[in-house]
């Protein structure tokens, strides 16, 4: 059987006689390239390995929780690293995001029946977020004497409906 080049460095090396179309070296290196070329072809194409890594990743990370914490305790390279590229993306973000203090309370709003419209907003920061303009309906029962009876009332049987 002649030479062949490792796909992974490059290097001629004779291939074994028991597999045919060996392509990559015998060295820790390449087998481990190999193995990852494998791995990364089967997550791409098969689905059920696909699910199968995803479950087996979550069990091996609840299993080791605290992996992650101790890791950046002892490579302090790895959280300089990290603190530094998070300011970067935070500075990219940072361009018309609202305000990340909450704001001061406003007069509360009182009791009554409101309608709620959505509000166009093309600068916050959160999309899913409904904002609303909120108009007054009709305003709630007050202070008269009878409210809280009328309250007690609807709040027990409901509001009148249709008839049956």
């Amino acid at each position: 059987m002649g030479r062949r080049r490792c796909a992974a460095c490059g290097r001629v090396f004779r291939p074994r006689s028991q597999v045919r179309e060996q392509r990559y070296c015998g060295l820790p290196a390449c087998r481990r390239e190999r193995r990852r070329r494998w791995q990364s072809n089967k997550r791409r194409g098969d689905a059920d390995y696909r699910h199968n890594q995803a479950l087996a990743q979550r069990a091996w990370a609840a299993a080791h929780a605290d992996y992650w914490r101790h890791y950046r305790q002892s490579h302090p390279a790895y959280r300089e690293r990290n603190r530094l590229q998070q300011r970067q993306r935070d500075r990219r973000r940072a361009v018309g995001l609202a305000k990340m203090a909450p704001s001061e309370a406003i007069l509360p709003v009182s009791s009554g029946i409101y309608q709620m419209v959505p509000a166009t907003a093309s600068d916050l920061a959160k999309r899913a977020a409904w904002t609303v303009k909120i108009t007054v309906l009709s305003k709630g029962y007050g202070s008269f004497a009878g409210a809280r009876r009328i309250l007690q009332r609807e709040d027990s049987i409901g509001p009148r409906g249709p008839p049956c």
